[in-house]
């Protein structure tokens, strides 16, 4: 198991970004969130096994249609332990 921590930059709120993370990371079975934040980024933290978190994080990288994400900053965090994946703001 890892963690990661993403901010996705770009036009990423407002365009079904934080529903988009959240089917990608059932799709890819990792757990965790992910909110908007209030300088016009999304934050994503994201649990699970390192093939799983990378096809998540790729899948970031890509956004959604409507979206266009210029840049995702990660750092590596302790595992949480979180049970789901839930959009929290």
């Amino acid at each position: 198991m890892i963690s990661r921590r993403a901010v996705v930059s770009g036009a990423v709120q407002g365009v079904g970004f934080r529903f988009f993370a959240q089917r990608a990371a059932r799709e890819a079975r990792v757990t965790g969130w992910v909110r908007n934040r209030a300088d016009g980024t999304v934050e994503t933290v994201v649990e699970g096994e390192e093939g799983a978190v990378t096809r998540y994080l790729e899948r970031l990288r890509a956004g959604p249609a409507g979206g266009r994400v210029t840049s995702v900053v990660l750092e590596e965090r302790l595992v949480e332990g979180y049970s789901s994946f839930e959009i929290t703001g």
